[in-house]
């Protein structure tokens, strides 16, 4: 009876343990499952929210006035039209629908207008990209941290990555860790460069690698695709210049040429 009671208590211990451990952990993969299935609800699937945070606008407010403004414009825009549709004493069918147009074609160009505002922004951030890893290279070779590199260049340059490395430094003294700050700055920004460099520092930073060697390779390569995009630009402003070239000056060089021939001839016609 000794032996069943032992052998019992052999198996009971290790299942409270785990029915312990279980219920610790429960309730946090409740609350993950919850916050996933809450952001699978609220999710905006014309990417507002993400284009906003890229502008550093991730506040419930600036997607408040983003919407206000977008409809508020749509709608007085589409309202206009009624009127005048209506005051020109065309139909009300014909004036609904071209109401109804522009305010969907002004819908469209303020959400067009985001998007062309973030491209914007990330051509700026990756111009100035090559400039920020040099600084950054030059600032740990002296001998500084990381954290005090991005202090340094917050404080000194003036651009929009110097901004997102504010926002970076602002969230480390915060109580935030410094690779997920950088990770989440990596996320933030829609940059294929941008997210290749935090990933080699948050690498090299969480395994003890050096950091000098790494910058001064994403240095080379930041130069080296900057390079790639003047070239690229240069060819397209090229091929841009060929057509007032071909269409304008060309034709006109020929008329030019021709002009005496041509009176010539008239003249021995008449």
């Amino acid at each position: 009876m000794l032996k069943i009671i032992l052998i019992a208590m052999l198996f009971a211990i290790p299942g409270g343990l785990l029915f312990m451990l279980d219920t610790q952990v429960d309730p946090f993969k409740e609350l993950e499952r919850r916050a996933k299935a809450g952001v699978a609800k609220t999710r905006d699937k014309s990417q507002v929210h993400a284009r906003l945070e890229e502008l550093g606008k991730a506040s419930e407010l600036d997607y408040q006035n983003f919407r206000i403004r977008q409809i508020g414009f749509a709608l007085t825009s589409a309202a206009m039209v009624l009127v005048l549709g209506l005051v020109s004493h065309h139909s009300l069918f014909l004036s609904i629908l071209l109401s109804a147009l522009i305010g969907s074609l002004i819908l469209v160009f303020i959400d067009k207008e985001l998007t062309s505002q973030i491209k914007k922004r990330r051509n700026m951030i990756e111009a100035e990209f090559p400039a920020v890893v040099e600084m950054m290279t030059l600032a740990i070779a002296a001998g500084e941290t990381p954290m005090s590199a991005m202090v340094r260049i917050a404080q000194s340059a003036d651009g929009e990555l110097s901004k997102e490395f504010a926002i970076v430094i602002a969230a480390v003294r915060s109580g935030e860790p410094l690779h997920s700050s950088l990770d989440e700055l990596g996320r933030r920004v829609k940059s294929v460069m941008i997210r290749r460099f935090i990933d080699a520092i948050v690498t090299a930073t969480l395994r003890g690698a050096p950091l000098i060697d790494v910058l001064s390779r994403h240095a080379v390569e930041a130069r080296a695709n900057q390079r790639n995009i003047v070239m690229n630009a240069a060819g397209k402003a090229e091929i841009s210049m060929m057509i007032p070239v071909v269409f304008l000056i060309l034709p006109i060089s020929i008329l030019f040429a021709l002009w005496p021939s041509l009176t010539n001839l008239n003249l021995f016609a008449s």
